[in-house]
């Protein structure tokens, strides 16, 4: 692959953390961690905010739209209007306050974009700890459930669809739960939302994306998303495209069962996107290859799969909050990913950022010097994309009898999944590379970024299902000699450790997640989910190389030109 993106001009965003006098009380019902402390001492940091205050590097969001028509760039413009709604209802969904309350009380305006950027006062990559004081730990379960409702008043609990992606859990008067869908809870704002995607449906050029965009308003209001996201897969010309709803769960940690809002407006790269389409091909016979007996991969990829890049030029919600998605795939939705497949979409500009600000400046403070010229941004680019290929490898379901491995694994579900993606993408580079399929690079290219890429990604704490991956990879690695640390503190790559590691982590996943089985995933995540102290030393190291752990877009209208 070779690199079609100019680095970006990047400018250091300081973050410094003053005033708030914030409260989080514990109770029956449901906390207001927005009301004042009423004895306590206003403006106090938790003792070591400061330290994070150059954690985000500032990207302006400089996509070049100037060839699209005038029509498309409306199309843009009303798409962010109904993304910045899913913004509104995340912050409902992620923070249990009132959100123009928490804001108004901060006074320093870069200690108010540290809460944007986090969505409360939980830092999302510091393993959601408060910043400022008078705050308690937040609730795992978000503002999806009462924070006082236990794992086993709710499961005791009798309720329609207390495990659906769309509903959230409440207490009556009496202190009894029950289950509010989000189409009632969220009316006013999804009635709006809709009428907006009916407005860009009618200024869609694409039939089929038009198409989408109208039963996407409909499942707004109806509850009911599976046919829109059929409908999603069905498009493939589309120029414009748009990502909306209520998708991922990983902001519950609590039982990962519930969806957060969240959108992502882009612009497709068509000759990019076509040169990638070949490795869509490749996942039935990838599925049948895998280093796992036959039951463990009997389930057959999708045969529309597709794999596309794009330009992302608007985040919102759920992918805003904290460290910004680079490659997502979706739909989610098991039946939907058996029938159709998956559509893996690269987000080219947020990867470049990312590896130009972030991942090379690492190498340079960890990788050993013999091997630092084997991290590339082809190969960042193809780890990050096989990733999400991967995510169709596999099992959906347990073949225990135990339904879908999202509901037997509970809040192990997403982190697990996410550590078998970038094994299995690391599995899919190798293969595809000595059958000469891929042709970029080295293996050597592959491994070494890849070892760059867990300390980058290991900083997003252990509040994140993707740190908490990288961090059970590194420590199997480690005891499996997958590297080796010089005296002088530098990693080198074992290439063939790392590749017996990779097939040995690659079996232990997806025996796990097609056993469904709970109790040995646990023990997986105690056991390697942590930060030992030889990683902490090299986490230090980074971060007293002053070395930002992600990036804040500068987006909306304005720098696309639309306003």
């Amino acid at each position: 692959m070779r690199n079609l993106l100019n680095k970006p001009k990047v400018g250091r965003l300081g973050l410094a953390l003053a005033a708030g006098s914030l409260f989080l009380a514990a109770c029956s019902e449901a906390p207001s961690p927005s009301m004042p402390l009423e004895n306590g001492q206003a403006g106090v940091l938790v003792p070591g905010a400061e330290q994070r205050l150059d954690i985000y590097v500032s990207v302006p969001m400089d996509v070049d739209i100037s060839h699209l028509s005038d029509q498309k760039k409306q199309l843009i413009s009303v798409l962010i209007d109904a993304a910045d709604i899913m913004d509104e209802l995340f912050w409902m969904q992620a923070y249990p306050g009132d959100r123009d309350a928490l804001l108004a009380r901060i006074d320093d305006p870069k200690v108010r974009t540290f809460a944007e950027i986090n969505y409360g006062p939980w830092d999302r990559l510091n393993n959601m700890e408060p910043f400022i004081q008078g705050y308690g730990p937040k609730p795992l379960g978000a503002n999806y459930y009462p924070a006082d409702m236990t794992r086993e008043e709710f499961d005791a609990a009798d309720l329609d669809g207390k495990d659906s992606l769309y509903t959230l859990v409440r207490r009556d008067a009496e202190g009894a739960l029950y289950t509010i869908a989000y189409n009632e809870k969220y009316a006013a704002q999804l009635e709006r939302a809709a009428e907006l995607l009916m407005q860009a449906a009618e200024l869609a050029e694409d039939p089929l994306f038009s198409r989408y965009l109208q039963m996407r308003a409909e499942a707004f209001l109806s509850n009911e998303y599976q046919a829109s996201d059929y409908a999603w897969m069905d498009m493939v010309d589309n120029t414009v495209d748009v990502i909306i709803g209520p998708i991922e769960t990983y902001e519950d940690r609590l039982f990962g069962y519930k969806a957060g809002f969240e959108a992502y407006v882009l612009v497709k790269d068509m000759e990019w996107s076509e040169r990638l389409a070949v490795y869509a091909d490749t996942l039935p016979s990838l599925q049948r290859g895998l280093p796992v007996p036959d039951e463990y991969k009997a389930e057959e990829p999708g045969s529309e799969a597709q794999l596309n890049a794009y330009d992302v030029v608007y985040y919102a919600g759920h992918s805003n909050a904290g460290s910004k998605t680079i490659a997502v795939n979706l739909p989610n939705d098991e039946e939907v990913q058996l029938a159709k497949g998956t559509r893996r979409s690269q987000l080219k500009n947020a990867m470049q950022a990312k590896f130009d600000e972030i991942l090379v400046p690492i190498a340079d403070v960890l990788i050993a010097p013999d091997q630092r010229h084997h991290i590339t941004f082809d190969a960042f680019f193809a780890n990050t994309m096989f990733h999400e290929v991967a995510h169709g490898l596999g099992i959906k379901n347990t073949i225990t009898g135990q339904g879908p491995v999202r509901n037997a694994l509970r809040e192990y579900a997403a982190p697990l999944e996410e550590g078998k993606a970038d094994i299995l993408g690391l599995y899919m580079v190798t293969q595809l590379l000595e059958e000469g399929i891929l042709t970029e690079g080295t293996l050597e290219d592959y491994y070494v970024t890849f070892l760059a890429g867990i300390f980058r990604s290991v900083r997003f704490g252990a509040s994140s299902a993707h740190g908490q991956a990288n961090m059970i990879r590194f420590n199997y690695f480690e005891q499996a000699g997958a590297f080796v640390r010089d005296e002088a503190g530098y990693y080198s790559v074992d290439m063939d450790n790392m590749r017996a590691a990779m097939n040995s982590l690659s079996e232990l996943i997806l025996r796990l997640q097609g056993d469904g089985d709970y109790d040995g995933t646990a023990r997986l995540f105690a056991e390697m989910g942590g930060i030992g102290p030889d990683l902490q030393a090299e986490l230090d190291r980074i971060d007293a190389a002053n070395i930002p752990v992600d990036i804040v877009f500068e987006q909306g209208k304005r720098p696309l030109g639309l306003e």
